[in-house]
């Protein structure tokens, strides 16, 4: 299958992947095409014996800053809310559940369903100056999936599921969003080393390593809170504050967009 928003790069040397999101004109923004392509490059790293770990890593100033607001008409009822993030949900899980180890590289914007991606990587490395939050709170919006209750204490999910803050990959690291942080230029290097080290490890163990810990939360209720989720934010949308927001999304530019829904908190964050 050949990529128009994507890169795809075996290191047969090494036994891993890099996978490079590729609009780096649109931030790396998630449309149709680059999740089609995202979707069919970790089934081909899963289904290929030569790759054993995989980096998902962004071009240019981002990883991606999320789903493209620009792709779509967004103003539906509720059952049209259900079935698109049906779709995202199960797009995230292949890639949660996939069997090889997945390290997310951020090495720039992690935002809104761009982060609920970095989440649902096995392992996540960040620069330093990375900047990683769910802002969409802010126009009346939530994320596909819940995963930032099952990586972080609860309070700093509150505080940043809440108030739509950013933090950079530093605090993301002391918090548990990520696993390390680095200077930007060592990001590439770091998470190269970590995929050589997961690729030489026996791939049986990781893959049914792997299959118990997904397990493990399923048992304590992941696939369920996802599953309450998708409902609370399908009527979250369709409300009709959701309805004012996705119309002023439809009607102005983006830029214009995002300005007016930052405006009240300019003197606060």
């Amino acid at each position: 299958m050949p990529h128009a928003t994507i890169i795809y790069e075996p290191d047969a040397k090494e036994g891993f992947a890099t996978v490079t999101l590729n609009r780096p004109e649109k931030l790396n923004a998630m449309n149709g095409a680059l999740l089609d392509e995202l979707d069919h490059a970790v089934r081909q790293a899963s289904a290929d014996p030569a790759v054993s770990a995989l980096i998902l890593t962004g071009a240019g100033r981002a990883f991606t800053t999320g789903y493209d607001l620009n792709s779509a008409d967004f103003e539906m009822d509720v059952e049209g809310w259900r079935e698109d993030i049906r779709a995202n949900c199960e797009r995230l899980m292949a890639i949660w559940n996939a069997p090889i180890p997945i390290i997310a590289a951020v090495n720039g914007y992690a935002l809104a369903g761009g982060l609920e991606l970095m989440m649902c990587c096995d392992l996540a490395i960040a620069a330093e100056d990375a900047e990683l939050g769910e802002p969409e709170i802010r126009h009346v919006s939530a994320p596909p999936s819940l995963m930032m209750p099952w990586l972080v204490p609860i309070r700093h999910t509150r505080y940043l599921m809440y108030t739509g803050d950013t933090i950079d990959g530093t605090e993301a690291a002391r918090i548990h969003l990520v696993n390390k942080a680095v200077p930007r230029e060592k990001l590439m290097p770091e998470a190269r080393r970590l995929a050589t080290k997961l690729a030489r490890m026996p791939r049986p163990g990781i893959k049914f390593a792997k299959a118990a810990l997904n397990h493990q939360q399923q048992t304590a209720g992941l696939t369920s809170s996802w599953h309450y989720n998708m409902e609370a934010t399908s009527s979250l949308h369709a409300s009709e504050a959701g309805r004012r927001w996705m119309r002023r999304l439809k009607e102005m530019p983006l830029r214009d967009f995002l300005a007016l829904r930052e405006a009240p908190f300019r003197d606060l964050d």
